[in-house]
């Protein structure tokens, strides 16, 4: 049996805007294995990118449990999850958030910065990582000079060169045109293939096929708990 590498017990997140409180999610209990490739879906309002936010230690819940790793962190403090992201998480974004200032393996480099690795292993890890991504020959470039599916296989890389546990991407494909993001999601799916745990928002079923399984979420409730993708 694969090991549960994420697991959320009855999470909730009630945000309080102009003094109306509004129910994000309304007690989510889901499981994710290692190796999984989950696709996160649901409408405007539903609650996907709260739920992703939380994964992703960006958040706390309201109220329940969120185990990573066997760990409950839940209710750690900031600088506690401060370092969780930098060491077990790995994240993709739609607007690719790069250091525009920072050449493509500075880019890559930065979680191993952070984690006080010597500047001769984040070169050698970095540039590995931006060879296996196809940016072999680009290392010196900066954002400015890249093109979108160039720059989300930076992002991809540096999500990946601290060996993370899990990679979470929002709306990965969602600022590429049609052939970029397939190129994009073949990436990401040879990622999964060698043992990676992917957890995806999208809004597009074409983009969700490309995942395992996908949980659905409706008005902050769980609709679906990971129906195989088609």
């Amino acid at each position: 049996m694969p090991d549960k590498i994420a697991e959320v017990i009855d999470l909730k997140k009630t945000y309080f805007l102009g003094g109306v409180a509004v129910e994000a999610l309304r007690g989510i209990t889901l499981a994710f294995n290692e190796g999984d490739f989950a696709a996160i879906m649901g409408p405007s309002g539903s609650g996907k990118s709260t739920l992703l936010n939380l994964l992703g230690c960006l958040d706390r819940p309201t109220s329940g449990s969120y185990y990573l790793g066997g760990q409950d962190v839940s209710q750690f403090s900031d600088d506690e999850l401060s370092d969780i992201r930098s060491k077990k998480l790995g994240f993709i974004f739609q607007s690719y958030n790069l250091i525009q200032q920072l050449s493509v393996l500075e880019n890559i480099e930065v979680p191993l910065v952070y984690q006080g690795a010597s500047p001769a292993e984040c070169k050698e890890r970095s540039t590995k990582l931006a060879e296996q991504v196809g940016l072999g020959g680009r290392l010196k470039h900066r954002p400015a000079e890249l093109s979108g599916g160039e720059q989300q296989r930076v992002a991809i890389a540096r999500a990946i060169v601290n060996d993370s546990l899990i990679i979470l991407a929002d709306e990965p494909t969602g600022n590429l045109d049609s052939a970029t993001g397939a190129e994009i999601l073949l990436l990401l799916s040879r990622l999964n293939e060698q043992g990676k745990t992917i957890l995806m928002v999208t809004h597009d079923e074409k983009v969700a096929a490309h995942a395992r399984s996908v949980v659905r979420l409706n008005d902050g409730w769980l609709v679906d708990g990971g129906t195989k993708a088609e």
